[in-house]
């Protein structure tokens, strides 16, 4: 039988999803067809519109073996399983002879486990899922997220998080999930039958294709043992966000909360001087945090470290204590033991890798007027571990909207473990880049402005003058205005001073749900929404409600960001320019993202509003430029008034015919 063609493949699926291929689809799947057959690296940068999903589904299908795609954030998932794969697998079915499989696969704590839902769990707050169960009619938020899960529980197929609407707190969700140190495993539990995270793991198994997200493939990476099923391919979507993810599984945290609660659940289970060593050693350990300031730690204190090792002594007495019993057959008991051991074994690990000290990790202080202080340690760098780690044994894709930062890909490639383009050291795979642009005509679809004339932001204090600014852009534009802030403060500064200078609605991130304010912003041309950073990364309103997205500087990492400057740091003590490959670089990431917001679809018109002139005059400037979308580039102000201006008229004149 003659093998399809790779354009046959693509034309049917394309049109599957109701669309046509685009050049850049087009080249992307060529190219990843390429590095999938020559068992190959490929990053590719795809812009908005291109159709990359279908770019490296339908080559990836189209190989036949297993083929794992990670992706950040659950609204891409969902497009994935629902939505595109589907449609592709039908379409394929009668030129591949096959219908491939594909499942979705999380991380054990994401679906609902029916042992603590049935059986209970040890309780560390007074309002338990039992007590919950016995009311009548529970009145407070709690009762009913858990009333409402244990019917949810009778009806899901999944057992999903993401799959219960309207969702539940996190505490609620913490009432009936486990993590996979709690986990009875299967054969030990009741329930293991009925397991819905053991079910997900066996139809993974049995898939072509399995869509996971970033943090499960960084912990099959860190931890060693496999979570995800064997497989030859793996393409990360969204791969902008690989290294800040990976970041977040390998941090490790310790707070006073976490060691009490770990003190108690262990308590009635060891022999009693094993329980008053950990007891003790928590109290000072909570006396210490009480004292703690914010910031790095380049040398742990004497006092902390002695604090640190007794806690790492003291829970490890209580791990052998607890682990000891393991073997009973009292399910209810193990359900106790697993948790409480589950508890004790990360205070240990924690303080065991900060008391060890390493030169590769990072270690901090951090206040949450809310939480109280905690105690970090995260690794200086994570481009060793994935370059060990992911590039090994399989081809791998990643694509993105934004990974080329400066004109090249080679920034994004060195967090990621991977030399120069095309060349390899001693132990550096060999990949290519590829650029297979956007469908938009980014050139006459979007302006570029740069407030150069502006006074450059400093760390504190309102900017008079940039308020002044914004306020008349937005008039100009006629609402219609997403504003990108470097910080919360930031973003209320500025809302409290529209609200008083404008006569239209300003929508301000945190005072209603994310998807409630979009919802609202897209539904009202008038309106303008104001946010950070989840606002920079996923804000989706194609349209004439969205043609005016202001930075209201150039969004740096902290100055006093703990990790940031130590890889910083770390970069300059290697010879090379710290600020570039850190600060500039985390910056430029973001001003391609939110600059992203603005052209959505091929008849968006709009304005990029940079109020910040260090874009303008400062060195790095231009590195922040070539990281943006190619819009039209001006400084001139009034011109950038008529513009939004002229828009603001033909969207009003669209709107009325």
């Amino acid at each position: 039988m003659t093998k399809p063609s790779l354009p046959d493949l693509l034309h049917a699926a394309v049109s599957a999803v109701g669309g046509t291929e685009r050049p850049g689809q087009v080249a992307m799947a060529e190219a990843v067809e390429a590095a999938v057959d020559d068992a190959a690296h490929l990053l590719v940068q795809a812009g908005t519109g291109t159709g990359k999903s279908l770019g490296y589904l339908v080559p990836a299908l189209a190989h036949g073996e297993r083929v794992v795609v990670a992706t950040a954030t659950l609204a891409l998932q969902r497009q994935l399983v629902e939505r595109d794969l589907p449609r592709t697998v039908e379409a394929l079915h009668p030129l591949l002879r096959r219908r491939p499989q594909f499942a979705m696969l999380k991380g054990r704590s994401n679906y609902l486990c029916l042992h603590r839902l049935h059986e209970g769990a040890p309780q560390d707050e007074e309002d338990g899922l039992f007590d919950v169960f016995e009311q009548a009619a529970p009145t407070s938020k709690l009762g009913k997220d858990l009333l409402r899960l244990r019917d949810w529980a009778d009806e899901t197929e999944t057992g999903d998080r993401d799959d219960l609407t309207p969702g539940v707190s996190d505490r609620a969700w913490g009432q009936v999930s486990v993590s996979s140190r709690e986990c009875l495993g299967a054969s030990k539990c009741a329930y293991g039958a009925e397991c819905f995270a053991e079910a997900a793991r066996e139809r993974a198994k049995l898939a072509d294709v399995v869509i996971t997200n970033h943090a499960l493939l960084a912990i099959d990476a860190i931890e060693g043992a496999p979570v995800l099923p064997q497989h030859e391919v793996l393409i990360i979507d969204e791969a902008h966000e690989l290294v800040s993810r990976v970041t977040g599984v390998a941090t490790g945290e310790l707070t006073p909360g976490q060691v009490n609660r770990a003190v108690r659940r262990a308590a009635k289970l060891v022999n009693e001087k094993a329980a008053d060593q950990l007891q003790t050693a928590a109290e000072t350990f909570e006396r210490l945090m009480e004292l703690a300031l914010p910031g790095r730690l380049e040398e742990i204190p004497e006092e902390l470290g002695y604090c640190l090792m007794a806690l790492r002594d003291a829970a490890r007495q209580v791990v052998v204590a607890l682990g000891s019993t393991r073997d009973r057959s009292v399910q209810d008991e193990d359900a106790v033991r697993k948790q409480a051991l589950a508890a004790v074994e990360n205070v240990h690990d924690v303080a065991e890798r900060i008391a060890n000290g390493s030169e590769y990790d990072v270690v901090w202080y951090e206040r949450h007027d809310r939480f109280g202080a905690s105690l970090r340690v995260a690794p200086l760098s994570v481009s060793g571990l994935l370059r060990e780690k992911l590039f090994t044994d399989r081809s791998v894709v990643l694509t993105s909207a934004t990974l080329k930062l400066g004109g090249d890909f080679n920034g994004v490639a060195a967090s990621l473990g991977l030399g120069p383009e095309g060349t390899a050291g001693e132990d550096e795979p060999v990949w290519k880049g590829l650029d297979v642009g956007s469908p938009f005509n980014y050139g006459k679809q979007g302006i570029l402005y740069v407030a150069k004339h502006l006074s450059q932001p400093g760390r504190e204090g309102s900017r008079g003058d940039m308020l002044d600014e914004l306020a008349e852009l937005i008039e100009a534009a006629g609402g219609r205005t997403l504003g990108l802030f470097s910080s919360m403060r930031g973003a209320q500064a500025a809302a409290e001073a529209m609200r008083g200078r404008l006569d239209m609605p300003i929508l301000l991130q945190g005072e209603e749900t994310l998807g409630e304010l979009i919802r609202n912003f897209a539904a009202d041309a008038r309106t303008c929404l104001f946010g950070t950073l989840s606002l920079w990364q996923g804000v989706d309103v194609p349209g004439p409600n969205c043609q005016l997205v202001v930075m209201d500087r150039v969004p740096f990492p902290r100055p006093d960001d703990p990790l940031m400057s130590a890889r910083q740091k770390a970069v300059e003590e290697a010879g090379g320019n710290g600020f570039m490959a850190v600060a500039a670089t985390h910056a430029a990431l973001l001003m391609a993202q939110g600059a992203g917001r603005l052209v959505r679809a091929t008849g968006d018109r709009g304005v990029v509003a940079v109020l910040d002139p260090r874009v303008e005059r400062a060195r790095y400037g231009s590195f922040l430029r070539k990281s943006m979308p190619d819009f039209w580039y001006t400084t001139d102000r009034n011109q950038v008034r008529r513009s939004l201006a002229a828009i603001d008229k033909a969207a009003r004149e669209a709107a009325a015919e």
